[in-house]
């Protein structure tokens, strides 16, 4: 197998766990290339020698799999960079939280045995599809949530939101959520939005920090279009795409729809997504 490798800089701490997954990969006589920026990372600031290896750049690498080592942030640029090529995804945490990068990196060797046993599971996210009126310049799928939001300390923003060319609500708020429900428990979930289970074909649109206390949460089905119009005082705002932002003029249109293909997350037979949702949500846990 060939795999493809992305990780998160500024994590010399962990650096053994760097070297322990190579030596894995060598003793499977996998070949491996590695995302460019994060090869001059280890070659630099960890005096790591990885000769073996292939670097590549963007969306320039073949691969069987891609290894994201790091969290659920460098889990979403390696969506970005697989892209609609049905690569499967491995989520090593070595992170904080990690709903996507689930894998510990006390559980890398028994996982790279599972892969080259054919024993494990691949999961199907949905994917968020961004049009625009004007040209952005930013990836325009997501795989955990579109959002507008104010400028800095600008006043609030007005968003009119439409489903399928029917007018929804005009939000009066600092910003709109837009989730799929592998996004739920990320930045839709700090502003309130509900947990979705992962397979259910919905989105969410969750308002942050609305003007009016009536404005909640919705839950609409995903095969749906959304379509925004944002007006501001300063005549922008942000669009935020999983976490990668660019500024645009209260001209631009947005539509939001399902993205005409899904991430493939390899997951172990042994992980459940309720187990996952339990232990890092902390329920049952007695504060106290």
């Amino acid at each position: 197998m060939k795999f493809a490798i992305i990780g998160k800089k500024q994590q010399k701490e962990k650096s053994a766990h760097i070297e322990q997954l190579f030596d894995l990969l060598r003793q499977h006589k996998a070949k491996f290339t590695i995302e460019h920026s994060y090869m001059e990372y280890l070659q630099q600031e960890l005096h790591m020698d990885v000769p073996d290896a292939e670097i590549f750049d963007g969306h320039d690498f073949r691969s069987d799999m891609m290894i994201s080592l790091g969290g659920d942030g460098t889990f979403l640029k390696a969506a970005s960079l697989v892209g609609n090529r049905n690569i499967p995804i491995l989520g090593i945490n070595t992170g904080r939280l990690g709903f996507l990068a689930d894998i510990s990196p006390e559980e890398m060797d028994v996982t790279l045995d599972e892969i080259y046993a054919n024993h494990y599971k691949i999961e199907e996210r949905a994917v968020l599809q961004l049009t625009t009126s004007n040209p952005l310049n930013i990836y325009p799928y997501a795989l955990n949530e579109v959002a507008v939001l104010k400028h800095d300390s600008s006043s609030m923003i007005s968003i009119k939101a439409s489903i399928n060319r029917e007018e929804l609500n005009t939000y009066q708020a600092d910003g709109l959520i837009i989730a799929t429900p592998t996004g739920s428990t990320g930045y839709s979930l700090s502003v309130g939005g509900p947990v979705i289970a992962p397979q259910s074909k919905t989105m969410v649109i969750t308002p942050v920090a609305p003007h009016s206390l009536n404005c909640r949460p919705l839950v609409v089905r995903d095969d749906w279009e959304i379509t925004l119009e944002v007006g501001s005082r300063s005549h922008n705002f942000l669009i935020s795409v999983d976490g990668r932002s660019e500024s645009c003029t209260e001209d631009t249109r947005i539509r939001i729809s399902r993205a005409p293909h899904q991430v493939k997350l390899v997951k172990r037979f042994d992980h459940h997504y309720f187990n996952t949702l339990r232990s890092k949500m902390m329920w049952g846990a007695d504060a106290r």
